[in-house]
């Protein structure tokens, strides 16, 4: 496995934290029949291996390749598909209640690791659960990465030793959870007072065997087991094999205590534990990251952000267990008491950021545009139709290359811009990104939001764009709410761009010139509020207009086209061509394969726009130079 990560990059400590884990499940459960749902998914690398894809890993992440986390389409041993945290328990709790209702006997297992379980939907699935007191497993695999909000995670203690091994084994003992449910079923026929009794006896007695971590698990209903070291083999396989064996109804955790990274010394040492690699050298662990060139979007956004907060104290990050992956790890070194990580906890983000606002604080919730989805009932409800100005950086915009569709931005402008007030924005290039952070910091009467694409920029000068280059940071310039850019000018055919689209659209209007066809292009820079006068002056003045985004059906193009019907502009003979994201999932794998699959490439807007232009031949030509 180590090898294969290697090759391809990919999520590699934690799923050297669940080898004995995975080993132990599939000795003791009959897969498919039982099911076992890895939560997220980064830990499955193993569980894959075992389940006859170990001759595949090497294309994980590849085009038509293994996908990085559970797939149903890819195996009958992914029972459940994942990618975002949190859902294991909810999945699981559905796959036994329907079990129990059509007659089945199978298991069910549901693998969680301790930062998923920090997200609120772990907790609602754990508590309604105890309250159905249906039979399923849940395992905690706690790798002390993350703090839960329970006081036995600490680095400073082991919690595994002898004396949990052995209070582990008593807990799943067979005898002793039979003897507590027949003690239940008779005392539900009892008074009241006798069962409040008797069910303070059965809490005591539980917890003089029990973990320290186990009050908040037992009164949500759920039968605790633990701590056990989860890189003991023999104690895993027994545990599990009693557990598997008691006739008894109710949910079960078990609480295992891993290492990341385990059994690579790199991976072990590394403060990340080798969380999420680029490829790298074995027999070094020095990763093969791309060094100097091109700043990523991440990189420059989180710089801008900086150059806002040197100048003003009331600019204050949000993001979600991502300081990484945002950027606002970066953010933290110079502004540590205005950073703030909330979790696995969308919704409480976005929330929280709107009780910032209402103080006068200007919080900049900084969330992947995919993970945004699990927020939207608190953008439309607790931000939007209040008003209130918090600002939405949405990083990963469009297709993310191997982390493939659970992971694209594929929705956030559709989402976003039909919401009362939001302005939407995106830019095409890193100094347009600059620019849009210092205009969203600027708003401060309505909420904003501007998304950016994952990986490096196109190489701009910041400088010669507008940007002042600050110690640390970078400082943007404001820019007018509504208004575009026409990029080049021409009389055929008008490509308009959304974000870094737009930097396709100058490359095929490079060709296009070539086969005589005169282009405009421009940028729209807004979604929402649109830029009506270029938009009108652009339909009335070419024979075609084309708009191209990296976005689902119903984001920007819808918004053009519900100006134009509005407007008239298409009662004549205007051509106009949205150019979107397909109403289908686009698969992991390299970029410019995606693109292709897509229809969103240079070569498929140029042969769009010679469509419209009645030049079928010359269009078909474009797509097989391509």
């Amino acid at each position: 496995m180590i090898y294969n990560v290697s090759q391809t990059g990919g999520h590699l400590g934690s799923s050297l934290g669940v080898i004995e884990l995975t080993v132990a499940l599939n000795y003791v459960f009959d897969q498919p029949a039982d099911r076992i749902i890895w939560d997220v998914g980064h830990q499955a690398y193993p569980h894959k291996m075992l389940t006859g894809r170990r001759d595949r890993m090497n294309t994980m992440r590849q085009t038509d390749g293994l996908s990085p986390f559970t797939k149903r389409s890819e195996s009958a041993f992914d029972c459940f598909g994942a990618g975002h945290s949190s859902t294991s328990i909810s999945a699981g709790l559905g796959m036994a209640v329907a079990r129990d209702m059509q007659g089945k006997s199978n298991h069910v297992v549901a693998v969680i690791g301790d930062g998923a379980i920090t997200g609120g939907m772990a907790y609602e699935a754990m508590n309604n659960a105890g309250y159905l007191d249906t039979n399923m497993i849940i395992i905690l695999n706690d790798n002390q990465q993350v703090s839960l909000p329970t006081q036995y995670n600490s680095l400073n203690q082991d919690p595994v030793g002898a004396l949990s091994s052995t209070f582990a084994r008593l807990q799943s003992s067979k005898p002793l959870r039979e003897l507590r449910e027949s003690a239940k079923a008779i005392t539900k026929q009892m008074p009241v007072p006798v069962q409040e009794v008797t069910a303070k006896v059965d809490e005591y007695a539980r917890g003089m065997i029990s973990g320290s971590g186990s009050t908040l698990f037992e009164e949500l209903g759920l039968y605790y087991i633990g701590t056990v070291d989860g890189h003991n083999l023999k104690d895993l396989v027994a545990i599990l094999q009693e557990v598997k064996a008691t006739r008894s109804v109710g949910p079960v955790l078990i609480h295992i205590v891993t290492e990341k990274g385990r059994g690579y010394s790199y991976a072990e040492s590394a403060q990340d534990k080798y969380h999420g690699v680029a490829k790298f050298d074995v027999a070094s662990g020095k990763q093969k990251k791309a060094s100097g060139g091109i700043p990523t979007y991440t990189q420059v956004f989180a710089d801008a952000l900086i150059g806002e907060a040197r100048r003003d104290e009331n600019v204050v990050a949000v993001h979600a267990a991502m300081g990484g992956g945002t950027g606002l790890n970066h953010f933290e070194k110079y502004y540590a008491d205005r950073t703030f990580d909330v979790g696995i906890a969308e919704q409480h983000a976005v929330t929280f950021a709107a009780g910032l606002a209402v103080e006068g604080l200007k919080p900049m919730c900084t969330i992947y545009s995919t993970f945004l989805q699990r927020g939207f009932d608190q953008v439309v409800h607790d931000v939007a139709l209040q008003k209130l100005p918090v600002r939405f950086a949405m990083d990963r915009a469009g297709l993310v290359g191997e982390d493939g569709p659970t992971h694209a931005g594929a929705y956030d402008v559709a989402f976003m811009a039909c919401l009362p007030d939001m302005v939407v924005m995106a830019p095409m290039n890193e100094a347009e990104l600059c620019h849009m952070v210092a205009t969203s910091i600027a708003i401060d009467d309505r909420p904003s939001c501007f998304r950016y694409p994952r990986g490096a920029g196109v190489g701009v000068d910041l400088e010669l764009e507008g940007v002042e280059l600050t110690n640390p940071g970078y400082r943007g310039r404001v820019i007018e709410i509504g208004k575009g850019r026409i990029l080049e000018e021409g009389t055929d055919v008008a490509l308009i761009g959304y974000g870094t689209c737009s930097n396709r659209c100058l490359e095929a209007a490079a060709t296009l010139r070539e086969m005589g066809v005169s282009v405009t292009v421009a940028d729209a820079r807004f979604c929402k509020p649109l830029d009506a006068e270029m938009i009108r002056d652009l339909a009335k003045n070419h024979q075609a207009l084309i708009t191209v985004e990296e976005g689902s059906i119903g984001g920007f193009a819808s918004h053009v086209l519900q100006f134009l019907a509005l407007d008239g502009l298409l009662d004549g003979n205007l051509k106009v061509r949205p150019m979107t994201l397909p109403d289908k999932p686009i698969e992991h794998g390299d970029g410019q394969r995606q693109l292709e699959d897509a229809g969103l490439t240079s070569a498929h807007i140029a042969a769009t726009a010679l469509e419209c232009l009645g030049q079928k031949a010359e269009s078909l030509q474009v797509l097989e130079v391509k």
